[in-house]
């Protein structure tokens, strides 16, 4: 047994002592004259565009070392690097050589910069294999690129929507930046009122929703909600969480948005939703059927988890994606959470994100993400990122009408699995409680869609506990309305809730 140990151990050290000799040898690294001056934002974004227009999508990866170390010189120097023997080793706890990886990562930077560790090192993840640094020269981000143990290198703090001027800050969820404090009055027409008092939204019944409830009302099934936080102000997602027909159930914030432009500020700035988006999705995935006279949510008697993840919906920018990675890992390693709805995103890929996605899913989460709202400046983009990964379940939105009709801002594409019916001829959408307490809003897009179809999978989830998220997925997709069939903008189409929970 002892020579069997002895044995193991010695293979061991061998394989990780041939790893890490090769990983650190250094070399001298020539930029060529023409590439000393980095590329500017506006070039930079040029290149993304370029790649979105002709491949439908952009990756870092894809990217020369001088379009990426002129994309982080543009972006305050820092750096998110992915670690580990391929590209599935994102789970610190279970990588055999992350610790050694991350050393020879450090070696690297310290050799190529000409710094220690203190000067250059912002964070490392906890759970996952990656690692925020500063870097400047270009010569390192090639040596870095050069290791198989690396499995990305990508700037943090490139902001490609406030390079291109669109991140608008108006009161309305079209406006690109998904935000708004405002409230409208709810036309008698957008909804009916139900026992004990509440508004059930027009679209409800297009899913038969309402029908759904005679057999569940997403009870014992917790929610988590990455979004821009919920109103600490709106009873109903407060003190009246558990009112009318809603009762025993729990609603949780946590805030893990860091409002700095400095990368190693990590005080956040509450759990308060300054944006109103998160409030709305709360709201129609969870809010109380309540004897105030106010909107349903779809799960009405499921728990709350809702994070204040970022400012906006636009995730453009350090703070705001590794806040969107915090609040994923959070909510993958808390036990009581089923479902994780997200309905923000960007149009390219961020390796943090992609990995605190992956790291939820692996522990067994539903997640759904929005399958893209905007306006005219990304109508060329189809699914945004995250709902194009195959660990998530992208959602869209369409017009109430006979035939499937797209809403008037919302993306579709051949990686949608749902949509929901959320825009009428009127132009009004779904009513929803507003951030200020005692008053209704408005809220559309594939947002509202992805809401409300993870409160459609807590009902389901809720009638069958014993179920895992496959089971549940499935049975959604063969209830709704185009299954079998796929189609290449819709995927499976509208789901009904009815056929779901029976």
């Amino acid at each position: 047994m002892k020579k069997t140990l002895l044995r193991i151990c010695a293979v061991s050290i061998i394989a990780f002592a041939s790893c890490t000799q090769d990983d650190s040898k250094f070399e001298d690294i020539v930029v060529s004259p023409e590439q000393k001056n980095p590329l500017t934002a506006t070039q930079i974004v040029s290149k993304i565009d370029e790649s979105l227009q002709t491949k439908g999508s952009f990756n870092w990866k894809d990217a020369s070392n001088y379009e990426i170390w002129s994309a982080i010189k543009n972006g305050n120097n820092i750096c998110t690097i992915g670690f580990g023997n391929d590209k599935n080793d994102f789970d610190r706890s279970k990588s055999m050589n992350g610790r050694g990886y991350q050393n020879s990562i450090i070696q690297i930077i310290e050799k190529y910069e000409g710094k220690s560790s203190k000067d250059f090192l912002i964070s490392s993840d906890p759970f996952l294999n990656l690692i925020d640094v500063i870097i400047e020269k270009q010569e390192t981000v090639i040596a870095l690129r050069k290791n198989n143990f690396i499995r990305y290198v990508e700037p943090s703090d490139f902001k490609y929507f406030e390079t291109k001027g669109m991140v608008e800050q108006k009161s309305d969820s079209e406006s690109s930046s998904g935000c708004g404090l405002g409230s409208e009055a709810i036309a008698s027409s957008d909804y009916t009122t139900i026992t004990p008092n509440a508004k059930l939204p027009w679209a409800f019944n297009n899913h038969n929703i309402p029908a759904a409830w005679n057999y569940s009302t997403g009870k014992g099934i917790t929610i988590g909600v990455v979004d821009t936080g919920a109103s600490t102000v709106n009873s109903l997602l407060n003190a009246n969480f558990n009112n009318g027909y809603s009762s025993g159930r729990t609603v949780q914030r946590y805030g893990v948005y860091v409002d700095s432009i400095w990368p190693w500020s990590t005080g956040t700035d509450g759990v308060n939703d300054k944006c109103g988006h998160g409030t709305s999705m709360s709201s129609v995935a969870t809010a109380p059927r309540n004897d105030k006279g106010f909107p349903v949510g779809v799960a009405y008697n499921s728990n709350l988890i809702a994070y204040r993840a970022a400012s906006n919906v636009v995730l453009d920018g350090y703070h705001e994606q590794n806040g969107v990675k915090n609040a994923f890992t959070a909510l993958a390693n808390n036990s009581s959470v089923k479902i994780i709805s997200m309905s923000m995103g960007h149009i390219f890929s961020v390796g943090k994100i992609e990995d605190g996605v992956k790291y939820a899913y692996s522990k067994g989460k539903l997640i759904f993400c929005a399958g893209g709202t905007s306006t005219s400046f990304t109508t060329f983009v189809g699914v945004i990122f995250p709902a194009w990964m195959p660990e998530t379940v992208a959602v869209t939105g369409i017009k109430e009408a006979s035939t499937y009709q797209k809403c008037t801002v919302c993306h579709t594409g051949s990686k949608i699995d749902f949509t929901i019916m959320m825009e009428r001829p009127s132009g009004n959408k779904i009513p929803v409680n507003s951030y200020y307490d005692g008053q209704g809003d408005y809220v559309g897009g594939s947002s509202v869609a992805t809401a409300t179809t993870a409160g459609i999978a807590a009902l389901v989830w809720a009638k069958n506990p014993s179920w895992t998220r496959d089971q549940v997925l499935t049975k959604m997709r063969q209830t709704s309305h185009l299954y079998p069939n796929k189609h290449s903008e819709f995927g499976y189409g509208m789901p009904n809730a009815l056929l779901a929970v029976q």
